[in-house]
Parts: structure tokens; sequence; C-alpha cells
């Protein structure tokens, strides 16, 4: 009786286990309309995607000489001129070294639904540099290792216009001609640097060729304080932005351009005890080329123009001094030049790079000098830079050793703002090893 009663069990539970596998396994139609759902889904544009990236940067320095510099020596400008103890000995001819990571990176790319018609997107980008540099009076380490804004911007883009808008380059940095260099300063002094925050309108006049219009104003890097200013008062006291215009062909391996831009920047309200209306008033002109194949990389700029100390470029402007007491303003004179060739190769490239900036200085009668390039009586009249790289890169593996020699002409600062008599050259050999990991 007991066999009886397990074996009717068995049976009953395979029979309505069956039953039910039965009325759950799909059809081929139920897979079909199953497969042409998902694919249907694939099919669909996402209304909103974002995507991350950026990278783990650590750079080892040695200086044979003490330059001008931020950020702990991590970016290196020029070398100082000679300063002589007692002994006759040149105090800034020590040399140094230095171990950072600050330059390490992350941001976000996105995009979202259709704006009046047009795709829309947007990039924030970070980094660990900072905003002001180590306090010398202090223990402090300024804002050193805390995140730093480098671009927040939001783009819409129709077939033939687009509208950008928020803080990135400056438009006179070209980022697909840009030095190739391993070490942070980027070609620093010799080609221009910086974020600004901007309106930029640009418009495609054939396939090949686009006319970008913009309007900035400098937030991190600016001009020069004058007497009675404060940080980058001279921008705010402005009326208008700084206007810029740039022409710009590109196709698959060439990319060549040129720009201009007009800047008045009012540097403070009150001279003498009186409202001062004065500004410093200065045109700008550049051009680039770029010929890119799959074996070789060469890149050409070249820029000259006045106040060009917002871009992080030698110069700026001088004050005079007018009848009633109040001090009037006109920009330095400034010229720089590089070229950058490099190796295509995916795993292995070598690079040069050279680069020179020239001084040429203001009208004479000048009170005040307001510069990038002076130290007390003296004044820079040139500097050049030459550097040699190798890239060793393995998928998102990054090491690059490059040797780096910047030399500069120091000389006692006449009437028109340049160098003369009691020329001095010195120059600083940068060794330096970048490893970056991204992703």
């Amino acid at each position: 009786m007991k066999k009886s009663t397990v074996l009717l069990g068995i049976v009953s539970s395979l029979f309505f286990s069956n039953l039910l596998l039965a009325q759950e396994t799909p059809t081929n139609e139920d897979l079909l309309k199953r497969i042409e759902a998902l694919e249907a889904e694939k099919a669909k544009p996402k209304e909103w995607d974002a995507s991350f990236y950026g990278w783990v940067r650590t750079e080892y320095n040695f200086d044979s000489r003490q330059s001008a510099y931020s950020r702990e020596m991590h970016l290196n400008l020029y070398p100082l001129d000679e300063k002589l103890d007692a002994n006759g000995k040149d105090i800034n001819a020590a040399g140094g070294s230095n171990f950072l990571a600050i330059t390490s990176r992350v941001g976000i790319r996105f995009k979202g639904p259709d704006v009046w018609g047009a795709k829309a997107s947007g990039n924030i980008e970070a980094d660990f540099f900072g905003n002001t540099e180590l306090n010398k009076s202090s223990a402090g380490s300024g804002s050193m290792g805390l995140m730093r804004l480098r671009h927040a911007t939001a783009t819409l883009a129709w077939p033939k216009t687009a509208v950008t808008f928020g803080q990135t380059w400056y438009p006179s940095v070209v980022p697909d001609v840009f030095p190739g260099v391993a070490n942070f300063n980027s070609g620093i002094i010799f080609n221009p640097f910086g974020w600004a925050g901007q309106i930029k309108v640009a418009q495609k006049l054939t396939p090949e060729l686009t006319l970008s219009l913009v309007a900035y104003k400098d937030r991190e890097f600016q001009t020069a304080n004058a007497t009675g200013a404060s940080f980058n008062s001279a921008t705010f006291n402005s009326s208008i932005p700084t206007f810029h215009g740039q022409l710009q062909y590109k196709t698959k391996t060439v990319t060549t351009g040129l720009g201009a831009e007009y800047q008045s920047l009012k540097p403070v309200i009150e001279s003498a005890g009186l409202v001062s209306n004065e500004k410093v008033n200065s045109e700008m002109f550049f051009g680039y080329f770029k010929y890119a194949n799959d074996k070789i990389i060469t890149k050409l700029y070249g820029i000259t123009g006045g106040n060009l100390h917002h871009l992080v470029m030698l110069g700026g402007f001088a004050g005079y001094t007018e009848p009633n007491g109040q001090e009037s303003y006109k920009p330095t004179k400034t010229s720089a030049l590089w070229v950058d060739v490099a190796s295509a190769n995916p795993k292995v490239a070598p690079g040069v790079f050279f680069g020179y900036t020239k001084n040429s200085g203001v009208d004479a009668g000048f009170k005040n000098l307001y510069v990038r390039g002076a130290s007390g009586a003296r004044i820079l009249d040139d500097v050049w830079r030459a550097s040699a790289r190798v890239d060793f890169k393995q998928n998102k593996f990054n090491i690059s050793p490059e040797i780096e020699y910047t030399a500069a002409t120091w000389g006692d600062l006449n009437a028109e703002g340049k160098a003369q008599n009691n020329m001095k050259d010195v120059g600083n050999l940068r060794a330096m090893v970048r490893v970056m990991y991204s992703f």
C-alpha cells in the first residue's frame, strides 16, 4: 500500500510539472516578439548618455637652475637672471627636483534630448592643480592638491552652426595644434594657455572651412595688476568682453587657420584720488598649421600682439603719468613661435619641440611696467626652448622621458621696456619622466 501511494505521488508530481512547463515554455512566435522588442529598444536613441574619462598622471622633474615656475617647480617658464652673492657666486645656479601627481584629471561628457532642433551635449573636467601658489610666508600650500575647474561647457549643434557657452580653452588655444611635449608646461610662454568664461559661435562655411566668433572674459589667468588693482580687477572693470575671430580649414591630414582678437581692459576705477576711465587696449594676431598622417605629425604656431600676459606669455602693459597725475596705459609687444614634429607610431613615438619668444617693448616714457619677464631693473630680451622626448605606449598606459633646455637672455631695462646693456645668457636643463594611465 505504501509503495502504491509513493508511486502515485511521483507520477502526479511529474504530470503537474510537465503541465506547468508546457504553460511557461514560450512558443516560437513569443520568442520572435521578444527579439523584435529588444532590437527596437536597442535601435531607439538614448535620451541621456554620459561617459567618464581621465588619467592618473605622475611626473618627476629635475632642474639644473632656478626658474620662474608655479606649483612647486611643476610648471616651469624661463630660467631666472643671474643673482650674485657677496663672493660673486650665482645664487640661482642651484638645481632642484620634485615628484608630483597633481595634474591627474577626471571628466565627464554627456548628451541629452535635442534642444530647438540642435544636438545638445556638455562636458565638465577638473584636475588637482589648484588655483593658488604655495604661500612662502607660512607652512600652507595654497590650493595645491585641491580640485580645480578646467572645462564646464554646454553645446547646441545644428547641421552647420554650433553654439558653446561656459568655461573652456582661450580661443587662441587650438587643441588640434597643441605642443606634444611630455612636460606639463605644454609649451607655455610660446603657446597660449588657459581657460576663460565665454560664448562661442562656430559656423561651417564649407565642409572644411569654419568661422568662429568668441566673446570671453579672463578667469584663472589674467592680465598683470596695476598699482591699486586687485586680482583680475582689470577684467571685471571692463564693460565689454574680449572679442575673437578665427577661420579654420580642416581636412583628414591638414589643419590650418588664422585669427585675431581685440581686448580692452580697465586696470583701476580710481587713480590719483580721481575717477579713472583709463584703459589698456590691445590687438593680437596668430596663425597655425598641422600636417598629420599615419607616419608623422608636424605642427607650427605663431603669435604676435600686445598685452599677452593673460595667455601666460611674456609681456603685459606699461603705466604713464598724465598731467592730472593719473596713470594711463599702453600694451607691451610680444611675439612667439614654435614647431613640434613627432612620430605617429602607436607604440613608440619620438618627438622634438622648439619654441622662441621675443620681448619687443613699449613706447618710451613709462613710469611703471606691469609685465611677466621682468625683475627689478632687469628684463628678458628673449627666450628659446628645445626638447626631445619618446612616448612609450601600451593600451592606455604611457611612459614619456624628456630632456628640455630653456635659455633666456636678460639685460638692463631701458626706456622702451627692452633689454639693453649688461646682457646675460642663462639656461636651465630639465630632465623629466611622465607616467600616465588613462581611462
